[in-house]
């Protein structure tokens, strides 16, 4: 199944088609590609999807999907890189 991640830009460097952010997953940081949401700025969270942050959302319904997959246990893959 093929899904979309809320995470909480916490940093971007670049521009365009090269502009990254790093977003943290409830705790877990991993640099993503900001291009496909070039609105996106520090503090917005957005949905990410293979690396691509998709869109932004609002930080309620970021924590509502978070909580959702923590009731589904779907978060064990994101848990694993925690060193």
């Amino acid at each position: 199944m093929c899904l979309a991640i809320p995470g909480k830009i916490l940093k971007t460097t670049g521009e365009a088609f090269i502009r990254t952010g790093q977003v943290s997953f409830g705790g877990i940081i991993k640099q993503i590609n900001l291009a496909y949401a070039p609105e996106a700025k520090v503090g917005d969270y957005v949905l990410v999807h293979v690396g691509f942050a998709i869109g932004v959302v609002d930080e309620k319904e970021a924590n509502r999907v978070f909580e959702y997959l923590r009731e589904m246990e779907e978060l064990d893959e994101l848990e694993q890189d925690l060193p």
